[in-house]
């Protein structure tokens, strides 16, 4: 016996061991049924003892105390939040436990549960239902910011609005604004309904409402006072002349010159009028608007507005009226990149080259299409600004071993990889900087791209270039920019862009994958290629999205004589866009044409594929950008107009 007891043992222990990775797995499979039974609610399918130790039970005790609620005290929620406070399950629970007692009116139990005021409107609405006998006057304040808007509101903010008007914290005062508010957003319908919520004392300002509506010039032949004790006349205002500055913009600066000097207005209503005004006359170009313009944006320094004005300056090739406005922009917008460069162009033009170097230098300094184009200018490498980030093996080791990775790996295990995105992302979101850049240490080691991604943005890691534009699906980037003829790094630039390297990406207009494929899109490309078509589904293949993607943009390519500024415009807008902005207007330099996009998206979007592109390719280079050019000689001198189409 004592020879075979050895023997025995040791084939025990063989067998146990190996059987590890099954027992692992059948307690994934015991989880993952557990949780699809506690989602359904069949408890009696539910097996406690087989996952009661799993890293995801907690999964399961939410459910379990969700489904109790609200005929559960708040004790317990508490300690529930307690007991997973390092997984966004603390908040979901808090966040169910407020619409349950809110909905049952347990007022007193949502009060010991909510952390201050919650997210969400209808959260909101119960918070302060909740306040109302506790502390009245902050429960008025919170239900007064939830009732001026323009539109209906949850029915969860019904007893809140009916108690505050009956206490009179509401009255007609604000009945009266919230209506010009839903006029004004075009909510007909809300502010019909407000309008029979009010008496005879605001027949005036009703009748007033509807003469504008059948003409918007009968503003200049109201009377400036409007409702009871003029208080009506403010609201009134902005609502009618924002219509009449949308339906006619020259016509409504006619009839507010008119007017304005007679009404009395509150600064913030006349404010109002005046950003309509300025607005519309500059995106709608009315040239007949621009002395008024100028004359009032220096009192309204608005930084939209005056990035609009600088805009439109550029267009004219005003470049004094560039740098003037450009000087009026707050100092922190006027410290950007875009902007420096812009300041340094204008220099540039008017001869002062010392004053357009150093705003060139300042541009150069940034990481950005308009600091890659100061660069150019400066004859000088990109600023990168690149951190890396290394970690020893036992600092990885424990890593490995920290809650939120166990339960993300767990989840991704069982199939949930919507609940691991949501542990991984709010646990990066909670970290500190060496912690966050441990777990994207982690995402980088285990090829989680699209996590990655989206793990530099959670945790602001702005510098760790290897992780924000990783080497995800580089073979397939290389293999069909070779086979098209297409710069593979504008492709990564694209599809880092277009979907932030997650291959199941689906947008809301339909398009899919990695570079964003619409589905009749990849229908046309697959005929042309004599391809089966991939389907809705098959689109979403890596290889075959950026086989369809590339050839898609090389014939983008081919269509504007391989400029690659315009085939990625229209890659976003569409060509027939793209050839319309190069037919208007007078022959335009690189710089300009992207600044007249009149599509902010796609304005932004250039920028963006032509920066990454770079990047990628300074990457490829061990993070050197000596030698990389964001653009071809070509393209930075080529005139973009109608020359540009190759057809031509």
């Amino acid at each position: 016996m004592s020879l075979r007891f050895p023997v025995s043992w040791r084939a025990l222990a063989a067998a146990t061991l190996a059987c590890l990775p099954l027992l692992a797995q059948a307690d994934d499979r015991s989880m993952r049924e557990a949780l699809q039974a506690a989602r359904a609610g069949d408890w009696h399918k539910v097996d406690d003892t087989a996952i009661r130790d799993h890293e995801l039970a907690g999964y399961v005790a939410y459910h379990r105390l969700r489904d109790r609620l609200p005929d559960v005290e708040p004790q317990r929620v508490l300690a529930f939040i307690a007991d997973h406070d390092d997984s966004p399950l603390a908040d979901w629970m808090r966040g169910q436990a407020i619409d349950k007692y809110g909905q049952a009116e347990r007022h007193a139990y949502l009060l010991e549960v909510a952390d201050g005021e919650p997210e969400g409107t209808a959260r909101r609405c119960h918070y302060y239902t909740a306040l109302l006998g506790r502390d009245p006057a902050t429960a008025a304040e919170g239900g007064r910011e939830l009732w001026r808007v323009g539109r209906s509101q949850p029915e969860a903010c019904d007893s809140l609005f009916d108690t505050l008007r009956s206490r009179g914290e509401i009255g007609e005062q604000q009945v009266w604004e919230r209506q010009m508010l839903a006029w004004q957003a075009g909510e007909s319908g809300l502010a019909s309904y407000l309008g029979r919520q009010l008496g005879s004392r605001w027949q005036s300002a009703q009748d007033a409402v509807a003469r504008v509506q059948s003409d918007y010039s009968a503003i200049t032949r109201l009377p400036e006072c409007l409702g009871p004790d003029c208080r009506g006349s403010g609201p009134f205002f902005v609502a009618a002349m924002h219509g009449y500055v949308r339906a006619d913009t020259e016509e409504a600066l006619r009839a507010w010159r008119q007017i304005a000097p007679r009404l009395q207005l509150t600064v913030e209503h006349r404010q109002a009028i005046q950003r309509d005004l300025i607005f519309y006359s500059l995106v709608r170009e009315i040239d007949a608007n621009r002395a008024w313009v100028d004359a009032a944006l220096p009192d309204l320094p608005d930084p939209e507005l005056l990035e609009l004005r600088v805009r439109t300056a550029l267009a004219d090739r005003d470049w004094r009226g560039v740098i003037d406005w450009v000087q009026r922009m707050p100092e922190e917008t006027r410290r950007d990149e875009r902007w420096q460069y812009w300041l340094g162009r204008a220099y540039e033009q008017l001869g002062d080259e010392a004053s357009a170097g150093r705003a060139y230098a300042a541009a150069a300094a940034g990481r950005s299409f308009y600091g890659f184009s100061a660069a150019d200018r400066l004859g000088r490498p990109y600023a990168l600004n690149m951190e890396r980030n290394t970690f020893d093996a036992a600092y990885r080791e424990q890593v490995s071993r920290w809650p939120v990775v166990r339960r993300t790996e767990a989840l991704l295990r069982i199939d949930e990889p919507g609940l691991a995105a949501s542990e991984w992302y709010a646990a990066v979101r909670r970290a500190g900087p060496r912690d966050a850049r441990a777990l994207g240490d982690y995402a980088q080691r285990r090829g989680w791209h699209a996590k990655l991604v989206q793990t530099t943005i959670a945790g602001q890691l702005w510098d760790a270039l290897e992780w924000r534009f990783p080497e995800a699906y580089r073979e397939h980037f290389m293999e069909w920019g070779r086979r098209t003829g297409v710069d593979p790094y504008l492709l990564m630039g694209i599809a880092r862009r277009e979907s932030a390297y997650n291959p199941e990406a689906v947008s809301p207009a339909g398009a899919r994958g990695l570079m964003q494929v619409m589905p009749g899109t990849a229908t046309q490309l697959a005929r042309q290629l004599g391809i089966a078509d991939p389907g809705a589904y098959g689109v979403l293949d890596p290889q075959t999205n950026i086989r369809l993607g590339s050839t898609y943009i090389r014939d983008m390519l081919e269509r504007y004589s391989g400029n690659r500024l315009a085939a990625t415009a229209a890659y976003n807008a569409g060509p027939g866009r793209v050839d319309r902005w190069l037919a208007e207007g007078a022959p335009r330099e690189f710089d300009l044409f992207v600044e007249s996009i009149p599509f902010r998206e796609t304005r932004n979007y250039v920028q963006a594929v032509l920066t990454y592109r770079a990047i990628f390719e300074s990457l490829a280079n061990g993070g050197n950008s000596e030698g990389v050019s964001m653009l071809t000689p070509a393209e930075k001198t080529v005139r973009y107009d109608g020359s540009l189409l190759a057809r031509n």
